[in-house]
């Protein structure tokens, strides 16, 4: 029988602030492969919306292979991204929480530790599926040495670039490092100066992180179950002063930049403006759909550390969580083995352009894909890192603590003033 784990009475710390129902949902046992005990049962999964054009093929599938594995009714809502936060807190506060659902990775760490999602640690290793997981993403979902998401989907940034651009000024070479980078940058400024070389979105925080991270910073720290900033030490102030000065110092960027989000990095690139960019690995799909000859010419790089050609990069998409109030958790696991593992983890990772958080499924997704798909993956498996696993995070994220850092440093700020302030906001919230 899946143990389970108690609703928390009190709110939680981060900024959902929740006040979870004491009450918990049924202490369900059935066999979930017996087809004749479940047959009334009913499943309730919610997935976000947009991520996959063929959503109702998968889900048809996917509903086709629960009822023939269990027996049980599986009933798909699908939810938008915008909003999904507050509707996740007002269902957990409300009682009306699905069975299973798809959950972004930073917001896993404050839905756990307000009490409405399930540790799934033990059923995981008892399932026999907890050693071939993108270890990335298994942090992302782990608080308290639980594990509270199992990884569904990932996608990892790293550079895209016009083979055109680059051919023609000669650079076509993976960076080995921040020296050869800034060559390219340069060299291609160089050559065609009506050419942006290399955007610095700056509100943008995952483009930037690399460079944070590649320069052995960090956001924070945790020691002894408390958190504390470390976007102020040197190293981090190191890389966020050399990824700044490539606009500032080294021209690669454009003054509006400094307010750019990735789509606009991105839409300046469709239109020929720039030469080679950070970005997601789910994006040459959508560069296909609108521009298929600038397709045929994308070519991907990883982005350099200091002195090697991988640096750590922000490894985000969604976990998949069990809801503490359903009935049936058996089911509920059940079907997140189902989503996780197997062919529907690896239809789904293809559908939709993001890996796959089964090793053995990445290593497939990887085998047949394209040239672009094996750089995304090396910088996933290699460097692939996350923001730090705590409830607060998502107040940090809410008020923008480093984008603003960055956006400063852009429009003149010193970057070991404006880290200085990053780093006392998020203290401020560490403590809170």
């Amino acid at each position: 029988m899946i143990s389970r784990r108690g609703v928390l009475s009190a709110g939680a710390a981060g900024s959902a602030a929740l006040g979870l129902a004491a009450c918990s949902g049924g202490s369900g046992s059935s066999d979930p492969t017996d087809k004749d005990a479940n047959g009334d049962k009913t499943i309730t999964l919610w997935i976000m919306q947009g991520t996959n054009a063929k959503t109702d093929e998968y889900v048809d599938a996917l509903t086709k292979a629960f009822e023939d594995r269990t027996g049980a009714t599986l009933k798909v809502e699908v939810q938008p991204w915008d909003g999904a936060h507050d509707k996740f807190v007002t269902s957990m506060s409300g009682g009306t929480s699905p069975d299973v659902a798809e959950v972004g990775t930073t917001w896993v760490p404050e839905f756990a530790d307000a009490g409405g999602i399930d540790p799934l640690t033990k059923d995981v290793d008892e399932a026999g599926i907890g050693d071939g997981l993108v270890q990335g993403l298994v942090d992302a979902g782990t608080l308290d040495d639980e594990l509270y998401g199992m990884p569904w989907y990932a996608g990892v940034r790293s550079i895209l670039a016009d083979r055109k651009i680059l051919e023609d000024a000669g650079v076509t070479e993976q960076p080995g490092s921040w020296d050869d980078l800034l060559e390219m940058i340069e060299t291609i400024k160089s050559k065609n100066p009506d050419i942006i070389p290399f955007p610095i979105a700056g509100s943008s925080i995952f483009a930037g992180m690399p460079f944070v991270w590649g320069a052995g910073g960090d956001i924070a720290k945790e020691s002894g179950g408390t958190w504390k900033a470390t976007i102020d030490t040197p190293e981090s102030v190191e890389g966020i002063r050399w990824y700044t000065d490539l606009a500032l110092k080294h021209d690669a960027s454009t003054a509006a930049a400094s307010s750019w989000l990735e789509t606009d990095s991105l839409a300046a690139f469709q239109q020929g403006k720039v030469a080679m960019f950070i970005t997601g690995s789910w994006v040459p799909a959508t560069i296909k759909v609108d521009d298929e000859e600038l397709f045929d010419r994308l070519v991907a790089f990883t982005i350099p550390a200091k002195d090697k050609e991988v640096a750590p990069s922000f490894l985000g998409g969604s976990l998949l969580c069990r809801f503490t109030e359903t009935e049936e958790p058996e089911l509920a696991f059940e079907l997140i083995k189902l989503m996780s593992t197997g062919d529907l983890a690896t239809r789904w990772a293809k559908e939709t352009n993001y890996f796959p958080g089964e090793q053995k499924a990445l290593d497939a997704v990887v085998k047949d894909g394209d040239e672009l798909t094996k750089v995304f993956a090396q910088q996933m498996t290699e460097g692939g890192t996350t923001v730090p696993v705590t409830p607060a995070w998502g107040q940090i994220e809410g008020k923008k603590t480093l984008s603003t850092l960055f956006s400063d440093v852009l429009k003149g700020t010193d970057p070991q003033k404006a880290a200085d302030s990053a780093a006392s906001e998020m203290d401020e919230i560490f403590k809170g």
